[in-house]
């Protein structure tokens, strides 16, 4: 036990204060205390007590029963809501992930024991201050990922606790421990127990994190081979180019590091070359070539996308990103107009990130040259914009209505015409003039 001085929201310490005034145990625990102990803004705070579930709800105006089974109350402090949680020993684990069942305890340690990590077992309030009986400030000052007590024990519990310790080593800037990561990769195969759902939210936080190239990490340790085989086949994939210095596995885990820390564009970077070992061949003089990848990636980043159960927005912006991510283009005006319209206008600075991010991840072959291309796009690409130059059917001067006025049939017909003149005016943006436009349609 140690007095460390932690400042917990007015609510949480009232919740607590109700508690131990009624004769209860009651702290705040696990993440928000880590997160408080390291200066970061915690995402929310749990309190633990050694109050039964129902004695908990007696003591409180606004309850509702989160978890009732496994001892959760949510107390409402105003609009906010707080889980208060019964200590508790869990069972048998059958699957996993769930234990057989759960028995409450009026002892804090035994509660701490059954937590993952010992930087996540610590607890806390203003009475007794910090109660951290694994270590965990210890680990918390050495960088240091280890799990309370035996590691296999505690992810044979849950085994999407092995995702998550990588997790919280990329987004706190760890190490593992070693036995913790021995337990790792004798328990990675476990992982095939959980469900898609949390497995893409851990994925998710890992690769946003500062270091999203911690991937490696659970590719060595044979995790990523259970969610996500088609990354290990791109880490064993070399590539025998002067445009590359990395296999494609470490060339996709630098692209990741090379962009910002957004869901869409990480996914994007991650998925980009997934189609290359398939398509790679060698010359005779052993040059390898990938032609037509980013189609064959774009299938495959759609199927990990829906296997892993992302939502349709998302696997849609990251599919559309990984099929033009090499799309390549001398730097004219009429170029970029024709990108625009077919990557689409809101994609498109989304698309010149991930082709830098990719380029920044290449040898230094051509590099200069690609990254000048690439300047000399984004400049024309804010001409384009500030002009309000039309890239597509919204912005055209005439519409459908337009023509039918002019004489033409509603159908099919209709809409070729509609992109035959937008085809005219993306070469020429001073033809965007309705008079101008509907002379045009005698010429079609």
């Amino acid at each position: 036990m140690e007095k460390l001085k932690i400042q917990l929201p007015d609510r949480v310490d009232r919740i607590i204060t109700i508690l131990q005034n009624h004769g209860y145990e009651a702290y705040a625990v696990g993440g928000c205390i880590r997160d408080s102990i390291l200066g970061r803004e915690p995402e929310d705070w749990d309190i633990t007590t050694s109050a039964m579930p129902e004695e908990t709800k007696a003591l409180f105006a606004k309850t509702f029963d989160t978890g009732i089974e496994h001892g959760t109350v949510t107390v409402l402090m105003g609009d906010e809501g707080f889980e208060v949680t019964t200590y508790r020993i869990d069972g048998e684990y059958e699957d996993s992930r769930h234990p057989k069942e759960v028995t409450f305890t009026r002892n804090l340690k035994e509660d701490l024991l059954r937590r993952d990590f010992t930087i996540n077992a610590m607890a806390y309030n203003e009475k007794d201050g910090l109660v951290d009986i694994f270590g965990g400030i210890t680990d918390l000052e050495a960088k240091i990922i280890r799990c309370v007590g035996d590691a296999k024990e505690r992810f044979s519990e849950d085994a999407l606790r092995i995702l998550r310790g990588i997790r919280f080593a990329a987004q706190l800037g760890f190490a593992i421990d070693e036995e913790t990561e021995e337990g790792m990769r004798r328990l990675a195969p476990t992982l095939a127990h959980i469900s898609a759902e949390r497995i893409q939210a851990e994925l998710t936080k890992m690769i946003v994190s500062d270091r999203p190239e911690l991937l490696r990490k659970a590719y060595e340790l044979g995790i990523t081979k259970v969610f996500l085989p088609e990354f290990d086949r791109i880490m064993l994939t070399e590539q025998e180019t002067p445009h590359h210095i990395y296999s494609v596995g470490e060339h996709t885990l630098h692209a990741m590091q090379n962009i910002r820390a957004d869901k869409v564009l990480r996914l994007t970077m991650l998925l980009h070359d997934m189609g290359k070992p398939a398509l790679k061949t060698t010359d005779a003089d052993g040059t390898a070539h990938f032609k037509r990848h980013a189609a064959e990636s774009q299938i495959i980043a759609n199927d990990v996308m829906k296997r892993l159960k992302f939502d349709n927005d998302t696997l849609h912006k990251v599919t559309h990103l990984v099929c033009y991510h090499d799309y390549r283009m001398p730097a004219t005006a009429k170029n970029v107009r024709r990108a625009m319209n077919k990557i689409g206008e809101g994609l498109f600075p989304l698309y010149m990130e991930v082709r830098r991010a990719d380029v920044l991840a290449q040898s230094m072959y051509q590099r200069e040259e690609k990254i000048r291309n690439l300047d000399e796009i984004e400049k024309l690409y804010r001409e384009i914009t500030q002009a309000g130059e039309c890239v597509s059917l919204k912005t055209l001067a005439v519409s459908g209505k337009d023509l039918i006025n002019a004489g033409m049939k509603p159908g099919k017909e209709l809409g070729v015409c509609l992109n035959q003149l937008l085809e005219l005016v993306i070469e020429d943006p001073t033809l965007n003039k309705k008079e101008l436009l509907l002379k045009e349609l005698h010429n079609l």
